[in-house]
């Protein structure tokens, strides 16, 4: 039996297409770009993973799919090992096999947070929680399977206009309620996911190493959950009283990292890449959701 197998004309597959970070992706795409959705292919489903990719054929993988439900994730341990892990493995199988690019999205949420300086690459991994451990074993089964011209970018506190997300969560409670408690005990940056999306494009057109290089990305700057919140508010001109709550009060089911800022500086380097203020940033996507209302 002969497999007719498709040489895309788009050479860059997005993977979890209908998240934030895919959904920026989209808004900046081009030509050369395709964007599946879990309708398109059920990211879920190993075995039709593998089908798909014997009958497509791509330059670069970017794979922004993940169960991210960091707390749900607690009790829905097999899903969030399917999709954080043996998806991330059998993605990186399939780039080496088919000489692919893949570049994976992971997160802050690999290390414990005990830091007191930002994290670099190579400091020592320490998850908390289902949704970190698991992402850490995608990492690692991508490391050690090792496609060339690949790259894992860890990236921290996402939002974006679109789907669901603390700005935009934010801008709904402050509209309903006079006050609200938030976090000020964890600190970390705040990352605009078209930020991130541009980012992304750019490792991809000039990755070029052995195996598989681990990158941080998130804005620059730093600030507690209080703080974001609190800037939300004053660029939003919403009245709503923010009270700085401890971790303690706000108990979840799933624990966060305290110390999530992340050291830049291999991507900057590696990639010449200036990368905006979060505060800045900020501003950009509030302008935006205000043109969607």
């Amino acid at each position: 039996m002969t497999i007719k197998v498709t040489y895309m004309s788009r050479s860059i597959l997005v993977l979890g297409s209908s998240g934030q970070l895919g959904s920026e992706l989209s808004s900046i795409a081009t030509e050369s770009m395709l964007f599946l959705k879990r309708d398109d292919l059920n990211l879920a489903d190993l075995d039709k993973v593998k089908d798909y990719f014997k009958t497509h054929s791509f330059k670069t993988i970017i794979n922004c799919a993940a169960y991210t439900a960091v707390d749900q994730a607690e009790n829905e341990i097999s899903m969030a090992q399917i999709i954080n892990e043996e998806l991330v493995k059998t993605l990186a199988q399939i780039a080496k096999d088919n000489n692919t690019s893949l570049i994976h999205i992971s997160t802050d949420y690999v290390f414990d947070g005990q830091s007191c300086t930002p994290y670099k690459e190579t400091d020592k991994t320490n998850p908390q929680g289902v949704y970190g451990f698991t992402k850490l074993a995608g990492e690692n089964a991508l490391l050690k399977i090792n496609p060339k011209n690949s790259a894992i970018i860890r990236t921290s506190w996402v939002y974006s206009e679109f789907r669901n997300n603390f700005v935009k969560t934010m801008l709904k409670l402050g509209n309903e309620r006079d006050e609200l408690g938030v976090i000020f005990d964890q600190v970390g940056t705040p990352t605009y996911a078209k930020d991130l999306a541009k980012a992304i494009l750019v490792v991809a057109k000039r990755l070029n190493n052995d195996g598989v290089e681990i990158y941080h990305y998130s804005n620059e700057g730093a600030c507690s959950w209080y703080d974001f919140a609190k800037t939300i508010f004053d660029l939003t001109h919403i009245k709503c009283h923010v009270k700085p709550l401890e971790t303690h009060e706000y108990p979840t089911p799933a624990k966060r990292p305290p110390y999530s800022i992340l050291n830049k500086s291999k991507i900057k380097k590696d990639f010449n890449l200036e990368i905006p203020y979060w505060k800045d940033s900020l501003k950009l996507c509030i302008n935006k959701l205000k043109e969607n209302i």
